[in-house]
């Protein structure tokens, strides 16, 4: 006669413990990660609706993603690199210049990006119009670092180009002496007084791709339900009386 013994589900208290805060956090990055495919879907659609206005129009109506025709003139001296940015590989910086609008808007132009020499101290020649020009670019929000260190670059007014490592407006714009626009202008790829790099991308990552994070966090969720439930069966001691005789 076979016996056949019936395991009782009694989950540890450490084990269920330690499981719940990992599936809280799981489930919190995944939560994360579906508001910013939200985001990131909005901008999408932004980008998608966006139309042609004028730089007047698009500025006071915060349009994002607006295809700008505009007259005025570069600075053609004062140029602001942003550093360590980096294409096909390369290290480099993009080189954002003022422009200065017939109707009197000073606003950056990031012109695309120029390779640094490996001494970090021979800036890069910038060949800039010197004429009156119609610029053509999309009007887009300042580039946000990923992580801010220190306090930004302290510009010198009479040392130019000038090599940062994020873009602070109050700052450009006391040592340049104007007011400038918070906003910047990406220079068209079909533009001749551009450099490379300028495939500009309106979003880092898709809102497919943060739904893909947020379905993989989820799914670690159900991980460690099913794992709760695997580990909290057991089997009765050896007086326990929950087996049944089982005849051959």
């Amino acid at each position: 006669m076979v016996q056949r013994v019936f395991k009782l589900f009694r989950p540890s208290k450490l084990a269920s413990l330690a499981l719940f805060l990992l599936a809280c956090m799981f489930f919190t990055l995944g939560t994360w990660q579906e508001e910013r495919a939200l985001e990131k879907a909005a901008l999408e659609q932004q980008h998608q609706s966006a139309s042609a206005l004028s730089l007047e129009t698009a500025l006071a109506q915060g349009d994002r993603f607006s295809s700008i025709d505009v007259n005025g003139h570069y600075d053609t001296q004062r140029h602001i690199l942003l550093d360590n940015q980096i294409w096909r590989g390369r290290a480099g910086v993009y080189v954002f210049t003022t422009f200065n609008t017939d109707g009197g808007t000073v606003i950056l132009v990031n012109r695309g990006w120029l390779p640094l020499a490996p001494d970090r101290k021979t800036m890069p020649e910038i060949p800039t119009p010197q004429h009156d020009i119609v610029l053509k670019g999309m009007l887009n929000t300042l580039p946000v670092p990923g992580r801010i260190l220190g306090s930004a670059d302290q510009l010198v007014p009479d040392q130019w180009p000038q090599l940062v490592t994020y873009l602070n407006m109050q700052d450009i714009s006391g040592s340049l002496g104007v007011p400038i626009e918070n906003w910047v202008i990406q220079l068209s790829n079909s533009e001749p007084h551009g450099f490379d790099g300028r495939e500009w991308k309106h979003v880092f990552l898709s809102s497919s791709r943060h739904k893909g994070y947020a379905f993989q966090w989820f799914a670690l969720v159900a991980a460690c339900f099913v794992m709760w439930i695997f580990l909290g069966f057991r089997k009765p001691s050896g007086n326990s009386k929950l087996a049944c005789p089982v005849s051959n």
